[in-house]
């Protein structure tokens, strides 16, 4: 009789956000406009196919004058990006903190409506060891702001990665990384509290259910109905991934003592295509990922630890990008094709999502199959091997391995520490014994599935253990 009862429970909750006719006057959907392709529109094409949409905001990751050019006098409001490669100088030099700001925030705004800058983009992760000047740099920048009086209008934070989490389920036991709480993130959120901000955070439940699809149930990631998950440290009962991992975060900051301070997600989204070993990555789901997820915060709500959270959303991203490094998902992450034609149909408004339903809800999902790694070229299964190592191709050029490593320490989420400075894999310090330690990592991480030693060309599988440095080891994933 109780599971009736809950099961009759979770079918209202979900009904009656189908059919909620009050939406959210400050929670909003935005999108990322990455442009790692040769494909791609005209900026100012791009801006036409926004407003098309009725998408209001729009996330870039840097600040190119044509795209800020393009944005002028279009009511979208704008995100610009200070690149991780600028934050030494930003933090080391006021002077080119202020010069940055002039040419790039102050020659367009107002008429390019840009109302924040993120400072660096998951700094924690990226293979440079920029985490040291990630708060002098977003102080500097600040100060350059006050000078030109746009401090209150345009705010300032930086994108952190779900990885700065030390654990994040359940979601009530939420905690940053031991490493980085003294170190930044403390003076990171006592300068969002200091500055009116709100903390930068990059949420995709996919990757989460692409390692745990035996135990993550797809409709859970995917915000459709299903039972839910009750957290056993607070007895909150969850009904999708998204805000599990959202209130992950809230946990966390709450530990803390930030309590007062707010979230905003700059990046989360759902690739409608994968290599064969990636689960999930299919058209299907992509659309109901992206097309329940953007009714999920039209129609507010927030979360069951925030339930008066507002929060703002950027999908990521606006074009599948052709030039990505990584796996096929990387290049699939578009809800549009760089023809401008969608890639599937969901809605971006308020007014769009009172015809909408999700097409994949309650059919059968692609997603759940268990997929076998192939024995090719590109990875070898563990089945029929031995020991197996993937590492560099040293003829693939700087310009291949330096993306093939920021790729596998950032987004791909390899352990890259041992190549740090001082750290047992550091020596020697080159491109080419650097990159194929973070390759190999991932490759092992990804369980030497086929597809996964490839890196745009720039890498291999060898069968003999690589030899870098007299103390450095590559892990085998045995």
């Amino acid at each position: 009789m109780q599971k009736q009862n809950m099961d009759l429970l979770t079918s209202l909750v979900f009904l009656l956000l189908l059919s909620s006719i009050s939406f959210s006057d400050t929670s909003s959907i935005g999108v990322n406009y990455g442009r790692i392709s040769d494909e791609l529109p005209s900026a100012f094409k791009v801006v036409q196919l926004l407003k098309s949409q009725g998408i209001d905001r729009v996330k870039i990751f840097d600040a190119d004058p044509a795209v800020l050019k393009a944005l002028s006098g279009s009511g979208i409001r704008v995100t610009v990006d200070l690149p991780n490669e600028m934050l030494f100088s930003a933090a080391k030099r006021a002077s080119f903190a202020a010069s940055w700001v002039k040419r790039n925030v102050a020659a367009y705004h107002p008429s390019t409506q840009i109302e924040s800058i993120a400072v660096g983009n998951e700094v924690f992760v990226d293979p440079h060891n920029t985490t040291k000047y990630l708060i002098p740099a977003m102080r500097n920048i600040h100060t350059a702001l006050v000078s030109y009086k746009l401090h209150s209008s345009i705010k300032i934070s930086s994108p952190l990665a779900l990885s700065a989490l030390q654990n994040s389920y359940p979601s009530s036991s939420g905690s940053f990384r031991s490493e980085l709480t003294d170190l930044v993130i403390k003076p990171m959120l006592d300068f969002l509290r200091e500055t009116g901000s709100r903390l930068m955070i990059n949420v995709y439940p996919f990757f989460a259910y692409e390692g745990n699809s035996d135990v993550i149930p797809l409709d859970y990631a995917l915000l459709r109905e299903n039972p839910g998950m009750v957290d056993s440290g607070n007895g909150l009962r969850y009904f999708n991934l998204f805000d599990a991992q959202i209130d992950a975060v809230f946990a966390a900051m709450s530990a803390l003592k930030y309590d007062d301070l707010e979230i905003i997600v700059t990046e989360t989204g759902w690739p409608s295509k994968g290599d064969e070993n990636e689960v999930g990555a299919t058209v299907a789901n992509a659309a109901s990922y992206n097309g329940n997820l953007i009714r999920r915060i039209l129609t507010g709500g927030g979360t069951p630890l925030r339930p008066k959270a507002d929060l703002t959303v950027y999908l990521f991203a606006l074009f599948n990008e052709n030039k990505k490094f990584g796996p096929t998902s990387e290049r699939n992450y578009g809800l549009f094709f760089p023809d401008e034609k969608k890639v599937y149909e969901i809605p971006f408004t308020q007014e769009g999502l009172k015809h909408y339903r999700d097409g994949g809800h309650n059919t059968p999902a692609t997603g759940d199959r268990r997929v076998t790694p192939p024995n090719n070229g590109g990875g070898v299964s563990k089945s029929l091997t031995g020991s197996l190592w993937c590492v560099a191709n040293g003829d693939a050029g700087e310009d291949r391995l330096q993306g093939g490593l920021d790729y596998a320490c950032g987004e791909g989420g390899a352990d890259c520490r041992p190549i740090q400075p001082g750290a047992t894999c550091y020596s020697p310090d080159t491109l080419e014994a650097h990159a194929s330690f973070a390759f190999n990592s991932y490759y092992q991480k990804k369980g030497r599935a086929g597809g996964s030693c490839y890196f745009g060309g720039a890498a291999y599988v060898v069968s003999q253990p690589p030899k870098y440095g007299g103390r450095c080891e590559f892990p085998t994933g045995y």
